[in-house]
């Protein structure tokens, strides 16, 4: 099988939560409860599966204040700030292109 990195990004990024951490991670570091608050509807157990994953591939970076009680916090790395483009690409996409019906769902429109 030949290399494709785009087959290789949308592996990483396809992860569900995972453009939602790194789109907040993008306004600087945080800490879990903070982290969690600003991407809301994860499940802690998800948040920390998704950054483990996320600092395994050095896109994150995390750093221990304390054991006790337990405090981390959490930074994007350079390849990690380098997805803002990325986010920034999506969410002029969305911008342009997805509408509300009434009900409030988005759909592509023109």
């Amino acid at each position: 099988m030949t290399y494709c990195p785009v087959h290789e990004a949308i592996q990483i990024l396809q992860e569900k939560w995972t453009l939602h951490i790194i789109r907040s991670l993008l306004d600087g570091p945080k800490g879990f409860n903070e982290l969690s608050r600003a991407v809301g509807g994860c499940n802690s157990a998800t948040l920390t599966h998704r950054l483990e994953q996320l600092e395994a591939r050095q896109l994150l970076t995390k750093t221990v204040i304390s054991y006790m009680p337990p405090r981390s916090s959490y930074a994007l790395s350079e390849a990690g700030v380098a997805l803002g483009g990325v986010v920034d690409a999506i969410a002029q996409w969305g911008l342009q292109y997805l509408h509300p019906d009434a009900e409030g769902r988005f759909h592509v429109g023109g």
